[in-house]
């Protein structure tokens, strides 16, 4: 399943978690991959509290500041795809009792790291062959 996401800032996480639960074909057991086919945003796996939303965009920004990279030259965003690069592109989660396992707080994002931009996430899922 593929589902289509647009970012209205350079930096910004979306809470896609009912966008992937929404997804998943009926397995009881089993895993779920969710994939952003893209080299300058992530996937990531946290709580979805304002604060700490915030806080995260702000890492990013302290861990990769804007500078002059040597691909800037191409078109003007190596810090996206460095921090894409430290985010990932990808995560597996576990489906237990036809249900994603997430933690009690834990909620799935796309972040965005060049935006505002159109996204795709795909989410496949696999029975575990229990």
């Amino acid at each position: 399943m593929t589902f289509e996401i647009e970012t209205k800032q350079k930096i910004q996480l979306v809470e896609i978690t009912s966008f992937v639960a929404h997804s998943l074909p009926s397995i009881q057991s089993g895993v779920c991959t969710v994939y952003a086919p893209h080299t300058s945003c992530g996937i990531i796996i946290n709580e979805n509290e304002p604060g700490l939303v915030e806080d995260i965009r702000s890492i990013f920004l302290s861990i990769v500041p804007e500078k002059n990279y040597l691909h800037n030259s191409v078109d003007s965003n190596a810090s996206a795809h460095l921090r894409a690069m430290i985010a990932g592109q990808s995560k597996t989660i576990p489906i237990q009792n036809g249900r994603l396992a997430l933690g009690t707080y834990q909620h799935i994002f796309l972040i965005e790291f060049d935006g505002p931009r159109k996204r795709t996430v795909i989410v496949e899922a696999a029975t575990s062959g229990r």
